[in-house]
């Protein structure tokens, strides 16, 4: 039988608390009763609403004991202060387990894809350890090193940031020896009065908890590389560089799209290298040259690397397709629902260009959000690579798209709603058997709801007339 996660007394001891009750043993950590596993230590977070009210839910789905800051029903650990205990307990984590080779990722687009792609790679190589989700905030990173089994080898964690001074103490925690920047771009920009570079410093802060002599993973591509490289370099790290150039360590050569597939051209190192993706969107052509640097640089053999990037499926709404059946056939429905900026948006656009389309190339967009002033004009924007990927009808919803709408040629356009909800039904009518669809939008403006409501035209196709 392996050892628990923690012990009642280890737990203590990290976070400076006190055992009330039974000494217990537990096997993972939870923050939230609707997803808690039978013997994890549930965290009584504060919160919209105090994470003690829960407590008899955690422990009736089979929590072991609670992290409390007041006493509470069945064993536990009283502290001070939950969320400090819960970051203790992270660092407790990764100072007990001094063998792990640990990477983080960070980035404007890609970061949860890349990340779960080079878990993906770690676990082939030994015990791998990583983020769940897109847990890459405050909460989540510690949460994530707390997690992290004693006998872990290597581990990957994502680190997200909405504002300045938000990645430096989650880089502090997670002590990277490896990094990756997928790239920089314009996302969250209306949290930075100087835009663009202002997201560009909030991502070199990554480097802040850098291992000296490890690596930095950068895309050569993005206008950004030279700054970061200069920072890189100031903490210590030797830089890997990934893009179209000859001089980069990882070069993508070419990207193939194929149905459900892509094949990937590239040099690693010299080296020339094709491999199969079970990927679509041309942003998996860099996205797969930072996977092969960064498990190379946590020390996972490239055969190892290349088939799991070969068996790495697309996560949920982050390009998964789906075909649908309609009276007649079925159409294409590629999901890029998550989540979206300027940037991904162009190169979904630029996928979807590339793709053989028995029928005609549609697009359901929902606004993009957090771009500040400057949305109205990115949305608009996006009319100049909507026509160079030969879209053949677009589908908008959301105050911010209205500003694409009225960009777009009358052939182009095929509904615009107030809402995804009132688009749902718009293009659930229009599309056809033979169609390429795809869903994108921000998280927060429902495109999910969109992509779910033609998903669903499968399920009742005899009823559609």
């Amino acid at each position: 039988m392996s050892d628990p996660l923690w012990t009642s007394d280890e737990i203590a001891a990290a976070t400076g608390g006190k055992a009330a009750g039974p000494a217990f043993a537990v096997n993972g950590v939870s923050i939230d009763t609707r997803s808690i596993e039978p013997g994890d230590l549930f965290v009584a977070l504060a919160g919209v609403r105090d994470g003690h009210e829960f407590v008899p839910q955690a422990l009736a789905a089979g929590a072991a004991a609670s992290l409390a800051s007041k006493p509470v029903e069945g064993a536990s650990i009283v502290v001070a202060d939950t969320f400090t205990a819960l970051e203790r307990l992270g660092e407790a984590a990764r100072e007990r387990a001094p063998q792990v080779r640990r990477g983080a990722v960070t980035g404007s687009v890609g970061k949860t894809s890349v990340t779960q792609a080079i878990r993906a790679g770690l676990a082939r190589a030994g015990r791998a350890h990583s983020s769940v989700k897109s847990y890459n905030n405050h909460i989540g990173v510690p949460l994530t090193l707390a997690r992290m089994p004693r006998d872990t080898e290597r581990a990957i964690f994502e680190i997200g940031m909405n504002h300045a001074d938000e990645i430096t103490p989650l880089s502090r925690f997670v002590r990277p020896h490896a990094v990756a920047i997928t790239t920089v771009g314009p996302v969250h920009t209306e949290n930075f009065p100087d835009g663009e570079a202002g997201v560009a410093r909030a991502k070199a802060e990554i480097f802040a908890g850098f291992e000296p002599g490890g690596v930095a993973v950068l895309n050569a591509d993005n206008r950004w590389f030279g700054f970061l490289s200069e920072e890189a370099h100031k903490a210590g790290a030797v830089v890997r560089s990934f893009g179209r150039d000859l001089s980069c360590d990882a070069q993508l050569v070419d990207f193939i799209p194929e149905p459900g597939r892509a094949v990937v051209r590239a040099r690693l190192h010299g080296k020339a290298l094709d491999f199969p993706i079970l990927q679509t969107g041309f942003h998996w052509g860099p996205n797969s040259m930072a996977v092969l640097l960064m498990l190379e640089a946590l020390g996972v053999g490239l055969d190892d690397s290349l088939a799991a990037l070969g068996e790495f499926e697309p996560l949920a709404g982050r390009g998964a397709e789906k075909s649908v059946r309609l009276p007649g056939g079925a159409f294409t429905l590629v999901d890029e629902s998550y989540n979206a900026n300027p940037v991904s948006m162009a190169a979904a656009f630029a996928s979807l260009g590339a793709r053989k389309a028995a029928g005609r190339r549609i697009v359901a967009l929902t606004d993009m959000l957090e771009l500040g002033s400057e949305g109205p004009a990115f949305h608009a924007g996006l009319a100049a690579p909507l026509d160079a990927a030969g879209v053949d009808l677009v589908f908008a919803a959301g105050p911010l798209m209205k500003s694409l709408w009225d960009a777009l040629p009358p052939t182009r356009r095929g509904g615009y709603a107030g809402t995804a909800a009132e688009l749902a039904p718009l293009i659930s009518a229009a599309v056809e058997p033979g169609d390429l669809v795809m869903v994108k939008g921000s998280n927060g403006s429902r495109a999910g709801a969109v992509a779910a409501a033609l998903a669903a035209l499968d399920a009742r196709s005899g009823e559609r007339g």
